[in-house]
């Protein structure tokens, strides 16, 4: 990210608290995430379904409670 645009999200999360929140319990996930799983491989299927929720999430889409990837959906 640039220095310019990493200087603008600095200055909101100091004025936004629930920003800040939310930018720190990512932060405290990534770190744990690649603590504890930074030297495995990621399976190519949970990758595509993660990088999928997340694209999901950023479009602004709601997000299902269950895996639409799966071969057999939930009942419900």
């Amino acid at each position: 990210m640039p220095d310019s645009d990493c200087t603008k999200f600095e200055t909101h999360f100091g004025e936004c608290n629930p920003c800040l929140e939310k930018y720190g319990l990512e932060q405290a996930v990534k770190k744990l995430v690649k603590r504890c799983c930074g030297s495995d491989d990621v399976p190519t299927d949970l990758r595509s379904k993660v990088m999928g929720r997340i694209e999901l999430i950023r479009s602004g889409q709601a997000v299902p409670d269950h895996d639409v990837t799966a071969d057999n959906p939930a009942p419900g």
